[in-house]
């Protein structure tokens, strides 16, 4: 495929991104403040809530996730966090930065491919006192194989082209236009396959 035919691959796949997408959904990923792109979604009222919702200290304080509730939420850099409790929103606001997910709270194993995309709240991991966040148990175990490696590349990808920018625009980007060590879901599955034998 010649430049041109990507460029032009490229633009169909950005317009029909912000199509599919819809202008809420690129508002939720993408609010204003230094906290973004983010895996948030609109809740009732709210908009840009952080992983639809989920208690992002009941990590580290239950060592699970927990689904917050919206009478106890905080807003931080334009996002919202729902808590399970008084106390895991106490928590929060004293020190925000200690416990929202790496990566916007995005898959992990896909911003080693440049794609902010995916997470789910229940597939996670703390390495190293922060929270990581997984598209599913796949993406994980996938992580999982090298993850000093791949914990180098999701930073490389987040500081030089994700942070700050559009995830929508990003992901369009990224699924055109692959880094160099991109894996299919196929190939990364008989990777993990291949490692538990």
């Amino acid at each position: 495929m010649n430049i041109y035919s990507r460029r032009i691959l490229a633009s169909s796949a950005i317009s029909l991104a912000l199509i599919l997408g819809g202008c809420a959904a690129i508002n939720a990923q993408n609010p204003s403040g230094n906290l973004r792109p983010v895996n948030a979604h609109v809740v009732g009222e709210q908009s840009s809530v952080m992983l639809k919702g989920h208690d992002v200290v009941s990590y580290f304080t239950q060592g699970k996730h927990a689904q917050g509730d919206a009478k106890f939420a905080s807003t931080y850099e334009n996002v919202t966090f729902h808590f399970a409790s008084a106390e895991h929103k106490a928590l929060f606001d004293k020190e925000p930065t200690k416990y929202i997910p790496q990566y916007g709270g995005y898959c992990a194993n896909g911003v080693v491919y440049g794609i902010p995309w995916g997470g789910d709240a229940d597939t996670w991991r703390i390495e190293g006192g922060k929270l990581y966040i997984f598209g599913g148990k796949g993406s994980k175990d996938a992580f999982e194989l090298d993850v000093p490696g791949n914990m180098k590349l999701a930073q490389k990808y987040w500081d030089e082209e994700i942070k700050g920018s559009n995830s929508f625009w990003q992901r369009s980007k990224r699924m055109v236009f692959r880094v160099p060590h991109y894996k299919s879901g196929e190939e990364l599955a008989n990777m993990v396959a291949a490692a538990k034998k």
